[in-house]
Parts: structure tokens; C-alpha cells; sequence
């Protein structure tokens, strides 16, 4: 029997898994500190449900498909969006709710992109420009905390669309804005001459000009209103007018974040339309920002050694929890004891013999150090 990953899967243990656990707690207790409340959906769905109307986004093309013993045409969900449509009926707007959970893609795989990924959502149904600056301002809140330095960059579709007008554009509009959007990827020679084959080889030196130009356009005024609102919240935004993002997919402001360290946009997000209402969400990427954060790891943990003396090393386990300390039993002979206390990490070991029993005083060994101190429970 072959236990080998499949390629795009991984295994989380140890530290890593510690990690990732304490970067997911950090998450929920912002996320729910705005507002936001939990939800959980199921990870398969009807395959027409999950393609929903965007069968032309990329990674819809991605989905996993699968069918059940009744023959009927499931997928696995690739993220969590489009379970919206379901969550919010009846519910009062706006509607705030977040999610984390596992995704899937059958899409290529690199050294940061796997096939099974942990998104960790957070969306306003019923949404306006106060609220997208409110989700910038929990998301420079979560990198901070998390140690990550990061810059901010905002854009919006509607005015994407009123500069092509104005430019009177018409043709190609969909595979015009993907070039567009790969300029920080491939560079402004390679992007100015797939936009000359395209017909809009004035794009990039239109949008360059900034606000002297883009100032007449009634969507760029929700540009400059996202800009201030995100200055009351104490957040600094930059304005980026390349960046497009999901072409299927988002209607208007669009959040794009970058991280110092990182090839990739390490967070995303923007404003859309569900069941007719204006939404906005921004989803992190639980594998990529844990590569990036950066988290002491300082636990004080107990190995206690039972030498034969079982009930008094209970009793030690459980005075030591009370105290919120993380204690475990090692049964068994005591240079096993510290080989263990190695492996996993435990700072400090108490050995409980019959000698210690009687005295009613345990020596604890700083497993670093290598100091003693006497433990009186």
C-alpha cells in the first residue's frame, strides 16, 4: 500500500501544525472582534452549484468533480463565495460572516501552491465603501500582529471600464484587462506590446497619468472615498490602477496585498455582487502568510516521569493543568524520558520515583539549561 502525498497535498506536524493552529486562533479573535461571525458550509457541493455563474473564472475551470453512489455530478468547493448565496437568505443586512476551512484546486503546483489550501474569508453582504475600508483596516490589523509587513493596493473595475470608454476601446476588453494585470509579473515592455496587439496600446499611459486624468471619471470619486475613509481607520493605502483581478467576478473596489519577502500577493480581495446586493470580502491564504509570520514559540511544558508511582504523577499532571500549564505523562524508563522530552519539545521534566513520593519535593530539569529547581505541589 503506497502512503506517498499525492501531489498538491501536504501533511502539517509539530511546529508547523503549532503554527498554523495559533495563526487560525489570532484570526478568528480579530475577525470576531469586528464583527464578523462564524460559519461553516460543506466541502461538496453540486457541480452546477459550485460553477455557478463565473464558469469563465479560471478556477472554476479548476474544480475537483466527483459523483456519489446516486450518480449525481458533485464537486469538491474551491472556495467559499458562492456558498454566500445559499448562507444569506433571509438573513438581515448587512450580513457579516467569516469562514476558515479547506479549498480545493486540480491546478499546477509550486513551491507555495498546493491543490488542497486553507482560506481563511471574511464578507459583508449588503456592503458599502465604509465597510471595504473596515475590512482594510482588520487586515492591516492582522499583519501586524502576525509580524508581516505589507503594502496595500487598491483599484476599481468600474473605473477600469469608464477608462477603456474613454479611450473608445471596445474590442477585446476581457484579455486586454489579464495583460493589464500582468505588468508586475512580466514587466511593462512585455505588457505594452501584448496591449499593442490588442488594440490599447494607450492604456498604460493613460492610467500612469493618475488623478490629472482619471479625476473626470465618476468611479474614480469611490477611489478617493475608500482613500479617506481607510485614513480614519489609521490605514495607508495605495492607489494602483494595473491591478484587476477576477475578471468574472468583481464589480468594483479591489484589494490586492503585498508582503515583504513574497513573489506573490499574500492577500486579496475586493467588492462583488451576490443575489443582487453589493458584498465585499478579502481572503488570506493560511499557507502562504504562514511562511511569512513571525511567532515566538514559548511554551512552558511539562514532561512528568512516573518511576512506578503512577497516582502521585497523576495528581502533578493535574495540579500543573489547573495552573494552565501543558503537562503530559511519560511512562516508562528516564533516559527514554528525556529522548522523548527532546523530540517534542518539552522544556522541563519532573521525575516522580518513590524517593520523591516521600519527601513530597520533585526536581524540575530545565531540559536547556540543564538547571534544577525543587517543585513543591
Amino acid at each position: 500500500m503506497k502512503t506517498d502525498l499525492i501531489k498538491g497535498f501536504r501533511d502539517y506536524t509539530g511546529e508547523e501544525a503549532e503554527k498554523r493552529a495559533k495563526i487560525k486562533k489570532l484570526l478568528i479573535e480579530i475577525f470576531e472582534k469586528y464583527g464578523f461571525e462564524p460559519a461553516e458550509t460543506p466541502v461538496i457541493e453540486r457541480e452546477e452549484f459550485v460553477k455557478g455563474e463565473n464558469k469563465e473564472d479560471e478556477a472554476v475551470s479548476d474544480i475537483y468533480k466527483l459523483k456519489d453512489k446516486g450518480k449525481r455530478k458533485l464537486a469538491l468547493r474551491y472556495e467559499f463565495t458562492f456558498q454566500l448565496k445559499r448562507l444569506i437568505q433571509n438573513k438581515k443586512l448587512p450580513y457579516k460572516r467569516y469562514q476558515i476551512g479547506l479549498v480545493f484546486r486540480d491546478e499546477p503546483v509550486s513551491s507555495n501552491r498546493f491543490r488542497q489550501f486553507t482560506q481563511c474569508d471574511v464578507d459583508v453582504i449588503g456592503s458599502s465603501v465604509k465597510d471595504e475600508a473596515e475590512i482594510l483596516a482588520l487586515t492591516k490589523e492582522v499583519f501586524d500582529k502576525l509580524g508581516i509587513e505589507i503594502v496595500i493596493l487598491i483599484n476599481n473595475r468600474k473605473l477600469l471600464d469608464e477608462v477603456l470608454d474613454d479611450l473608445n476601446i471596445k474590442k477585446n476588453r476581457k484579455q486586454i484587462l489579464r495583460e493589464l494585470d500582468k505588468l508586475d509579473k512580466q514587466g511593462l515592455q512585455k505588457t505594452q506590446s501584448a496591449l499593442n496587439k490588442l488594440g490599447a496600446g494607450k492604456l498604460i499611459r493613460a492610467v500612469s497619468q493618475g488623478e490629472e486624468y482619471l479625476v473626470k471619471f465618476d468611479s474614480y470619486k469611490e477611489v478617493i472615498s475608500l482613500k479617506e475613509y481607510c485614513r480614519l481607520y489609521g490605514v495607508k493605502v495605495l492607489f494602483s490602477p494595473t491591478i484587476v483581478r477576477g475578471l468574472s467576478y468583481y464589480t468594483g473596489s479591489i484589494f490586492e496585498i503585498k508582503g515583504k519577502g513574497a513573489k506573490e500577493t499574500i492577500c486579496a480581495g475586493g467588492s462583488y455582487e451576490i443575489n443582487e446586493k453589493k458584498a465585499t470580502g478579502i481572503s488570506f491564504g493560511l499557507d502562504r502568510i504562514s511562511q511569512l509570520a513571525k511567532l515566538k514559540f514559548e511554551k512552558e511544558k511539562y514532561l512528568i516521569v512516573s518511576l512506578d508511582q503512577d497516582e502521585e504523577a497523576i495528581k502533578i499532571e493535574r495540579i500543573l493543568r489547573k495552573k494552565n500549564k501543558i503537562a503530559s505523562i511519560f511512562y516508562g524508563k528516564p533516559s527514554k524520558a528525556l529522548e522523548f522530552a527532546n523530540a517534542y519539545d518539552y522544556g522541563n521534566v519532573i521525575f516522580v520515583g518513590e524517593k520523591e513520593v516521600k519527601a513530597k519535593k520533585y526536581k524540575i530539569k530545565n531540559m536547556k539549561s540543564g538547571h534544577t529547581k525543587i517543585f513543591h505541589p
